[in-house]
C-alpha cells in the first residue's frame, strides 16, 4: 500500500481500481482558453492534466485553440472566452461572480466560469467527481452563496502560530517572510479546491513589522504564488502602528498625520500587491489599542482604513466585532460579555463607509461548544457583515480530539432570527440576500502549520473541507460532506467511508457531552491553555465566560426581567423564546437562565443528573472511536492509520479525565449525589496514593477534581525512579489495565508496568512530541492522560507494579490504575 503523509489532503487523486477506471473514456485534449501561466484557467488545465493521469491513467495534452479541437475534449475557460472563440452559451444559466457551468454530457466536457476563478472551481469539481468514481453525465450551473469566502491565518512574524497545533508557520520565520513558500502554494491549491477566494495571511494580533519594506516584498511573493489558484491575499494590521512603527506621537484615527501615514503605507502595500483584498482589524479587544483609546468611535477607525483603501479598487476593511472588556466585574449581576458586540456596534449601523464589513463571531462569546447565534447579525442593516467560524479547534479539543464541527455550524446557519417578523435565516443574512448586501459572507480562523497533516490530526482536515463547502452552499449536508471528504482522502472502500462518517458525526455531540452541555460553554481552563477541564476557572475572573455556579444553582441569567438583558438583544420573536425558561431549548438553558441544580429539564431529568449522565455518555462514545477505527486496519495506509489510531486512543482516555473532573466538581459544588452512583465511585480503580510506595510521594493536585481522589504521586527525587505496587484482589480473568498519569512540560519520564515482575508494557511521557495541543507545566486537566494495555491475564493475588523514571521537572506522576473487565468503561 502506498505510504501517505496527508500533504495532498483531499486532492490525492488516487488511482481508481482498474474495474472502475476502464469504464471511462479517454479525452483527446484539454483546451485551455487562456495560455498565461499565471491565469487560474491555465492552472485549471494543468490540474486537469495531472488529475486525469493520476485518477484514470490517461495522459492528455493541453491545447489553446477551440476550433482545432478533436472530440471528445475538455474545454476550460470563462464564458466570455468560450463565446469569443465561437462556442455557444445560449443554454447556460446566469452565473454569479465565481460561479461555473459543468457539463459532461455528449462528447465534450465544458467547464466554463463566470470568471477565471470560477473555471478553476469547475475543474476541481469535475476532478473530485472522477476521484470518487462518479462518471454520471451532468449539466448544471453552480453559484456561490456569498462573495466573501475567506480564511484568517493566525500566523505570527516569528514563525509561531497562535493556537497552532500543527507546527510552525508556512509564511513567516524570525520576523521575515520565508524564502521557501512552496507550502503556501500547496495550501493555495487546497483552498481553491473548496472555493475559498481570500486569505488574510497574518494573525489578527498583528505585528507592525509586517509593513517594513522587506516584508512588503515578501507579501508580493505570497500573492504571486497564490494568484494562479484564484486566491487573493489580505493582511491584519496593528492599530498602533503609526506610533510603534511610524514614530508618530499618536494613532488617533482623526489625526491628519495618522490618516496620511496609513494612506502612504496603503499605497506602498498596493505597489507590491495590487489585488489586495484588504485589511483585517482587531482593535480595543483583549487589551489591544484602538479608536476607543483615543476617544473615537469604532466607525472612525474603520472608515480611516476604508478611505486609505478606496482609491485602489475593491479592497475591504474587515472590522472584527470581537470588542469587549476582559476586566468585567463579576459581582455586578448585569455585566455580560455576551452583550458587548451589540452594545458596541448597534448604534453605528449608518456610520460605516461602504467598503467596511463587520466580521462577527458566530456566537456571542468565543467559539464555544454550543452558543446561540450572535444577536449582532440581527442589528446591522446598512453595514455589511461576515460570520466568523473557527476551523482551529481552540475550545474544541485543539486537534488532539477529533471533533467534526460542520453540524455545529449548521445549527447557526439554519437559525431563524426573525428580523422584523420575517424569515431571517442566518445563512440568508450572511449571503446578503436578506438585507440586499453586495459584499458579505464568511471568514474562518484556520491554523494550518508546516506539519504534513496541515492541522495536526488527519481527521481535522474534514473541518477545513466542510467550511469551504458550506461557504459555497450552506444547505450542504454535514454527513454528505464528510462522506465525500473521506472518499477523496482515504479511498472508496465502504467500510472506510461508513466508519469515518460515523465517528465524525458522533464526535461533536460526544465532545459537547463530556466538555460542557446545556449551554454552559466549554468547561475548559479559560485562564491558561483552553484545553483540559477546569470548570472552576470559568468564574472568579474578568473574562466574562461565567457559569455563576454556586452551591445551589448554575447558569447565566440573561433574561431582560431579572438578568443581563442579553435575550432582549434578539428580535422580539426570538427574544420571547429565550426569555421564557419553558420555551428555551434545553441545549441553551444555562446560557440564558440561572437555575437550581434540581431544575427539571424537558426530559424530566434534573440539571445535575443530566450533567452526570451526559458526561458519562459522551466519554462512553469516545471509548468507541478507537474500536471503530481498528476495523480500518489494512484498508488505509499504515502511517495514516497509526496516526489517527494514536489520537483516538488519547481522546478516549482524556474524555474520561473530562468526565471525572466536571462531574466531580459539580458533585462537590452541589452536594447532590449521582442517582446511578457512578460519580466518585470507581470499583475497578486503584488510587496511586493507596499503593505501596518506594521513591514516590503523595501530592495534592490543583484543581482538585483533575485527579482521582484529588491526589497523585510523584517521585521524591528528580533523578531516581519510584515504585508503586499493589496486590490485586480482583477475580482471576482477562482485564484491560489502564494507567492514568500526567504528561507535562519539563521532561519525558519513562514508565514500566509489571505484573508479577513480568513487563506488561513500557511508555514515555512524550506526548508533547506527538500531539500539538497547548501543553501545561503542571499536574492538571491538561496534562492528565491515560494509557491502556488490553487483554491482560490477571490472577487474584497478583502483584502489579509501576516503575517511574523521572526526567527534568517531570517526576513520573501517576494518578491511578484501573483493572477493567473487558467491555467495562472505567
Amino acid at each position: 500500500m502506498v505510504v501517505e503523509n496527508g500533504l495532498d489532503g483531499w486532492l490525492r487523486y488516487a488511482a481508481l481500481p482498474d474495474e472502475i477506471r476502464h469504464k471511462h473514456r479517454p479525452y483527446s485534449s484539454i483546451v485551455a482558453l487562456e495560455n498565461a501561466e499565471t491565469s487560474p484557467v491555465y492552472t485549471a488545465a494543468k490540474e486537469l492534466q495531472d488529475g486525469l493521469d493520476r485518477i484514470l491513467g490517461h495522459k492528455v495534452d493541453i491545447t489553446f485553440t477551440l476550433s482545432n479541437t478533436a472530440n471528445p475534449a475538455i474545454v476550460v475557460g470563462t464564458l466570455h472566452a468560450f463565446s469569443t472563440a465561437g462556442g455557444s452559451i445560449d443554454k447556460i444559466p446566469e452565473l454569479k461572480e465565481d460561479g461555473f457551468w459543468l457539463s459532461t454530457k455528449g462528447d465534450a466536457v465544458q467547464i466554463l466560469g463566470q470568471n477565471e476563478r470560477g473555471a478553476l472551481y469547475g475543474a476541481f469539481e469535475f476532478l473530485m467527481m472522477l476521484a470518487q468514481g462518479n462518471f454520471s453525465p451532468v449539466a448544471y450551473a453552480s453559484n456561490p452563496s456569498a462573495p466573501i469566502r475567506w480564511v484568517n491565518e493566525w500566523d505570527n512574524m516569528d514563525g509561531s502560530i497562535e493556537r497552532g497545533y500543527a507546527g510552525p508557520s508556512i509564511f513567516f520565520h524570525n520576523g521575515k517572510i520565508l524564502d521557501d513558500l512552496s507550502r503556501a502554494a500547496q495550501y493555495a491549491r487546497l483552498l481553491s479546491s473548496i472555493r475559498i477566494n481570500g486569505v488574510v495571511v497574518n494573525n489578527v494580533n498583528a505585528n507592525p513589522i509586517l509593513l517594513k519594506p522587506a516584508n512588503l516584498q515578501g507579501l508580493r511573493r505570497i500573492a504571486d504564488i497564490m494568484r494562479p489558484w484564484g486566491i487573493r491575499i489580505g493582511i491584519s494590521l496593528y492599530f498602533d502602528s503609526p506610533r510603534d512603527l511610524g514614530g508618530l506621537p499618536t494613532s488617533d484615527p482623526l489625526d491628519p498625520a495618522v490618516v496620511e501615514w496609513w494612506k502612504d503605507i496603503t499605497d506602498q502595500v498596493y505597489r507590491h500587491v495590487p489585488d489586495l483584498i484588504g485589511y483585517l482589524i482587531k482593535a480595543n479587544s483583549e487589551g489591544q489599542p484602538g479608536p476607543l483609546t483615543y476617544n473615537r468611535t469604532l466607525a472612525d477607525a474603520a472608515n480611516m482604513f476604508a478611505r486609505a483603501l478606496k482609491p485602489h479598487g475593491d479592497g475591504l476593511v474587515m472590522y472584527r466585532a470581537f470588542v469587549y472588556n476582559h476586566h468585567l466585574d463579576e459581582s455586578e449581576w448585569k455585566n455580560d460579555r455576551a452583550n458587548a458586540a451589540v452594545e458596541y456596534f448597534k448604534d453605528l449601523d449608518a456610520e460605516f463607509d461602504d467598503n467596511v464589513v463587520v466580521q462577527i463571531k458566530f456566537g456571542p462569546i468565543d467559539f464555544q461548544v454550543r452558543e446561540p447565534p450572535s444577536p449582532l447579525l440581527a442589528h446591522l442593516r446598512k453595514t455589511k457583515a461576515v460570520i466568523e467560524f473557527q476551523v482551529c479547534q481552540e475550545y474544541m479539543g485543539q486537534q488532539s480530539h477529533a471533533v467534526y464541527m460542520a453540524p455545529l455550524w449548521k445549527t447557526i446557519l439554519d437559525f431563524d432570527l426573525r428580523v422584523d417578523g420575517k424569515s431571517s435565516l442566518v445563512r440568508d443574512i450572511v449571503s446578503g440576500e436578506r438585507f440586499g448586501w453586495t459584499r458579505s459572507g464568511y471568514a474562518s480562523v484556520v491554523n494550518v502549520g508546516n506539519d504534513p497533516t496541515w492541522l495536526g490530526h488527519h481527521l481535522a482536515m474534514s473541518n477545513l473541507y466542510a467550511y469551504g463547502r458550506l461557504t459555497w452552499d450552506p444547505l450542504a449536508d454535514p454527513a454528505t460532506m464528510v462522506e465525500d471528504w473521506t472518499r477523496l482522502t482515504f479511498g472508496l472502500d465502504k467500510t472506510v467511508v461508513d466508519t469515518i462518517t460515523k465517528i465524525s458525526m458522533e464526535s461533536w455531540p460526544a465532545y459537547e457531552n463530556y466538555s460542557g452541555n446545556l449551554g454552559i460553554q466549554t468547561l475548559c481552563d479559560i485562564i491558561y491553555t483552553h484545553f483540559g477541564p477546569s470548570p472552576g476557572s470559568q468564574d472568579g475572573n474578568g473574562w466574562g465566560q461565567w457559569t455563576r455556579a454556586n452551591a445551589h444553582a448554575i447558569g447565566m441569567d440573561r433574561t431582560v426581567a431579572t438578568g443581563t438583558g442579553n435575550s432582549g438583544q434578539y428580535p422580539p420573536e426570538v427574544a420571547a423564546v429565550f426569555e421564557n425558561i419553558e420555551t428555551t431549548p434545553d441545549e441553551l438553558l444555562l446560557w440564558f437562565h440561572h437555575v437550581p441544580y434540581t431544575h427539571r429539564l424537558k426530559s424530566g431529568k434534573t440539571v445535575i443528573q443530566h450533567f452526570y449522565d451526559a458526561h458519562y455518555a459522551g466519554a462512553a462514545t469516545a471509548q468507541t472511536f478507537p474500536t471503530q477505527w481498528a476495523a480500518l486496519k489494512g484498508l488505509i495506509d499504515d502511517d495514516r492509520y497509526n496516526h489517527v489510531a494514536f489520537r483516538l486512543a488519547y481522546q478516549a482516555g482524556h474524555s474520561i479525565v473530562w468526565r471525572d473532573a466536571v462531574n466531580g466538581f459539580y458533585k462537590t459544588k452541589s452536594s447532590i449525589a449521582d442517582e446511578a452512583n457512578r460519580v466518585g465511585n470507581h470499583p475497578w480503580r486503584i488510587e496511586a496514593e493507596d499503593m505501596e510506595l518506594d521513591g514516590y510521594q503523595v501530592v495534592a493536585v490543583t484543581p482538585v477534581e483533575t485527579a482521582s481522589g484529588g491526589k497523585a504521586i510523584i517521585t521524591t527525587s528528580q533523578s531516581h525512579p519510584g515504585i508503586a505496587k499493589t496486590t490485586l484482589k480482583y477475580p482471576s480473568g482477562t482485564y484491560d489495565i489502564a494507567v492514568n498519569y500526567y504528561d507535562h512540560l519539563g521532561g519525558r519520564s519513562k514508565f514500566e508496568l509489571f505484573l508479577n515482575n513480568q513487563t506488561i508494557g513500557r511508555w514515555t511521557g512524550d506526548l508533547e512530541d506527538k500531539l500539538g495541543h497547548d501543553f501545561s507545566k503542571l499536574l492538571d486537566g491538561h496534562s492528565a492522560t491515560r494509557i491502556t494495555f488490553p487483554g491482560v491475564q490477571v490472577g487474584k493475588g497478583d502483584v502489579l507494579k509501576v516503575v517511574g523514571q523521572p526526567d527534568g521537572t517531570e517526576r513520573a506522576p501517576i494518578d491511578y490504575v484501573s483493572i477493567l473487565p473487558q467491555g467495562i468503561v472505567d
